[in-house]
């Protein structure tokens, strides 16, 4: 008989801020439940942390990608190593937007758990798929259709990348990743879809947010603790301290050199 789950939304009151959680499955898998609430509908969708977020082993694999990946390369076998007359037809292609789209849904939703690996996972998988259409796709249109979602998932994967770092203290490197990102961002070919420049618009004023987000979060360096006193102590006319403090930060310098 099919089951109510008013007790499961009871339990779990809907709060934009703390949505999304981790439980374990009964098959011993990890998942993600995303709580919601859209006015009338109330509900709670469920996902895999890992694999295919629907749990689905398409022809024995764990995605779809790399069924097609392997019949590529089995391709590649027969045909002395090249990959000349692969090609994936309109369905294949639909099975694997399909595929794409799921992930996607995956990593909006683990970035709001901070869980940057699995972000970073995901959208470098979705990259690769990205790629793999363009190249072997038998129509234009199948090959060009993602190509308007660059710059989205390249600032989705550089945000995750940064914060990971920075998580870690490696601070310059969080603040070179979201540089390199936008340069990358600023350097892709145009595509001819209103997509692409609303999300390049969008995901360069992002990346400059994070940046600046970035900046105000990281602690001081020493040397910029002695510059911010150095100002305070000139602005309040303490010049003993201040040239005191000129041959502390001269000295700090210097032995950085």
């Amino acid at each position: 008989m099919p089951q109510d789950i008013d007790p499961l939304l009871r339990e779990w009151e809907y709060d934009p801020q703390a949505n999304v959680r981790r439980i374990w499955g009964e098959d011993g898998a990890q998942k993600l439940q995303v709580r919601v609430d859209q006015g009338a509908f109330q509900g709670i969708m469920q996902l895999n942390l890992d694999g295919r977020p629907d749990g689905k082993r398409p022809f024995g694999f764990e995605f779809l990608l790399d069924y097609y990946r392997d019949a590529l390369e089995k391709h590649r076998l027969r045909h002395g190593g090249q990959h000349t007359g692969f090609m994936l037809d309109h369905h294949a292609c639909q099975e694997l937007f399909d595929e794409s789209s799921r992930v996607y849904g995956r990593y909006i939703f683990l970035l709001q758990l901070k869980d940057y690996s699995r972000v970073i996972r995901d959208t470098e998988r979705n990259m690769g798929l990205f790629r793999f259409i363009h190249a072997h796709a038998q129509t234009e249109e199948d090959r060009n259709n993602l190509e308007r979602w660059w710059p989205y998932i390249l600032r989705i994967n550089a945000t995750a990348r940064a914060l990971k770092v920075f998580q870690e203290k490696d601070y310059a490197a969080a603040l070179e990743i979201v540089a390199t990102a936008r340069l990358q961002i600023e350097q892709l070919p145009e595509v001819e879809a209103e997509e692409f420049f609303v999300e390049r618009d969008r995901s360069l004023q992002a990346l400059d947010e994070l940046a600046e987000e970035l900046k105000r979060s990281r602690p001081l360096s020493q040397a910029e603790v002695l510059e911010h006193e150095l100002q305070e102590a000139v602005a309040r006319e303490e010049f003993e301290r201040a040239a005191t403090l000129r041959d502390q930060l001269r000295q700090l310098r210097a032995a950085g050199e």
